[in-house]
């Protein structure tokens, strides 16, 4: 059955990505295990969306035009690799908009820092994720530096994240003026490459990170 707040979420978002029926594969569907059925229904009111100025985005299930599917994004040669096994055993359906990414894992909703690889739990399942995001969307989507960004700098673009020009793991500022925006799965594989170099490293450690092309 399909509940109040994924309606109300895809109500008040934009357009759906897709007007194709909403199907996820056999692999997609065993990593979302019980959840899979309630991330279809979510999928059957809008087949992928931009919500709060584009700060949340829900990925549709066929890729079209500019916009990935679920498939094509949950490709472990697209970014995943570049996490080694930190994104492992995860169905990464929607990101917020700095890139983090809102996953499916063992069940229940986890958000994924991109920069460390690092899982926080958001809720036990899409309802109440949903209502989370309807709640506390500043926080979990980005939505004011999206705004104010957009303010300045005109429309982000499908298939863009804005990305940390400092990141934010080596004390970058969540400001207009540490930000940029770039492909996103440009950005998902530039951040692998630092959450790897610092996955073993102890809090409060010194980080001379190097970028690799």
């Amino acid at each position: 059955m399909i509940t109040a707040a994924k309606e109300k979420l895809a109500d008040i978002a934009g357009p759906a990505l897709s007007l194709a029926d909403p199907k996820i594969d056999l692999e997609l569907a065993a990593l979302a295990g019980p959840l899979a059925a309630s991330l279809i229904e979510l999928l059957h009111i809008k087949n992928g969306f931009y919500a709060f100025e584009s700060a949340l985005h829900v990925f549709t299930t066929q890729s079209s035009g500019t916009e990935i599917g679920l498939a094509e994004w949950n490709s472990p040669a697209l970014w995943i690799d570049e996490y080694q096994d930190m994104a492992n055993g995860c169905l990464f359906f929607a990101e917020d908009i700095f890139g983090c990414q809102f996953c499916i894992k063992a069940a229940s909703i986890f958000q994924f820092d991109p920069e460390t690889g690092r899982l926080d739990k958001v809720a036990g399942d899409l309802e109440s994720w949903a209502a989370a995001i309807l709640r506390d969307y500043p926080m979990l989507t980005g939505h004011p530096l999206a705004h104010e960004w957009q303010q300045a700098n005109g429309r982000i673009a499908p298939g863009v994240r804005l990305v940390p020009k400092i990141p934010f793991v080596a004390g970058g500022e969540f400001s207009l003026q540490n930000l940029y925006a770039l492909d996103a799965v440009k950005g998902m594989r530039l951040r692998g490459c630092i959450a790897r170099q610092i996955r073993h490293l102890p809090d409060g450690a010194t980080i001379r990170l190097k970028v690799v092309d």
